[in-house]
């Protein structure tokens, strides 16, 4: 049986955790900042859990890791 490929592109973008859940960045937070409160961008540094969903179709992106 070959090695499954790795989508590169979820790989740059989603971390594990040490429980096994998957962690990424939020979106929203690079421009058109002005009109954001602070607590709204200051919210959007935070890492997000991924929903378990999301984790499902993630794990077959992502099969090493």
């Amino acid at each position: 049986m070959p090695k499954m490929k790795t989508n590169r592109g979820a790989a740059k973008r989603i971390r594990r955790t040490k429980t096994g859940k998957f962690k990424r960045n939020c979106a929203y937070g690079r421009h058109l900042l002005t009109r954001k409160s602070p607590k709204r961008k200051r919210n959007l540094r935070a890492p997000e859990i991924l929903s378990q969903a999301d984790m499902v179709r993630t794990k077959r992106l992502l099969p090493y890791g």
